[in-house]
């Protein structure tokens, strides 16, 4: 296994995150997760739709194809009581959920060749609204998103494990960290 300094920096220069480009928004705190399995991913889920901090928050899921990035929406999103189908929003790019008064918005960017296709479809609308957007892919619409308050990156492991960075980026960000 890689030591996890080098792993995180792996996962940021596979984000195309220039590490010597001195403008982008700090990282406020990182945390480390191993999951074993699809359960874990679950129970991260679990414990992240109770925090309240959650109802306005963008948070950036990153990863390879088939890193778990959308398998943690769905637990999520069942976590926070959505029911019926929940599609992925790979053709969509945008798939909308309401739970009472909280907006969902579940946005997958991978298909974007360039951020102003987002801007063309008009995506801004989406994060100057209220509620919780949970973007896949943002490498792939940065100049269209806001500052994330938190990152998840997923990297599948050769032992079927997943490690986990959870990276905040705002004082929201914090409150959400495990």
């Amino acid at each position: 296994m890689r030591p996890l300094s080098q792993l995180h920096h792996e996962l940021l220069l596979a984000d195309g995150i220039d590490l010597n480009f001195t403008g982008h928004a700090a990282i406020l705190e990182t945390r480390t997760l191993r999951w074993a399995d699809e359960a874990e991913c679950a129970a991260f889920a679990q414990t992240l739709a109770k925090r309240s901090a959650l109802r306005e928050a963008c948070i950036e899921l990153r990863g390879p194809l088939g890193a778990g990035k959308t398998t943690f929406v769905r637990h999520l999103l069942r976590a926070l009581g959505i029911s019926g189908r929940i599609k992925s929003p790979t053709y969509a790019v945008l798939e909308p959920y309401v739970l009472g008064d909280l907006a969902i918005s579940h946005l997958d960017f991978y298909r974007f060749a360039d951020a102003r296709e987002g801007l063309d479809a008009g995506l801004r609308d989406v994060f100057a609204e209220p509620g919780l957007k949970l973007v896949e892919w943002p490498q792939h619409a940065k100049d269209l998103l806001p500052l994330a308050d938190l990152r998840i990156h997923i990297e599948p492991e050769t032992d079927g494990h997943r490690t986990v960075v959870v990276e905040a980026g705002t004082a929201r960000g914090m409150a959400l960290l495990p």
